[in-house]
């Protein structure tokens, strides 16, 4: 048997951490999209302000295998 999965780009933000915006990213990917098989992290960035980090943000790759 064969299957097909396919790609979809999000961004999420956390105040706590890159650990923090990945589960939170493929948390709610998994309310919307069926069969999450798993996230690349395409991309991580910081904000900051006066020198102090005050968010994380990631940019994820999610892959869903699709129905039959």
């Amino acid at each position: 048997m064969s299957s097909v999965a396919r790609v979809t780009t999000i961004t999420v933000r956390s105040d706590t951490s890159f650990e923090d915006a990945v589960a939170a990213g493929v948390a709610r990917a998994s309310q919307t999209l069926r069969h999450v098989s798993g996230a690349w992290v395409k991309e991580q960035k910081v904000e900051a302000k006066e020198g102090k980090i005050t968010g994380w943000s990631v940019t994820l790759e999610v892959s869903f295998v699709l129905d039959d």
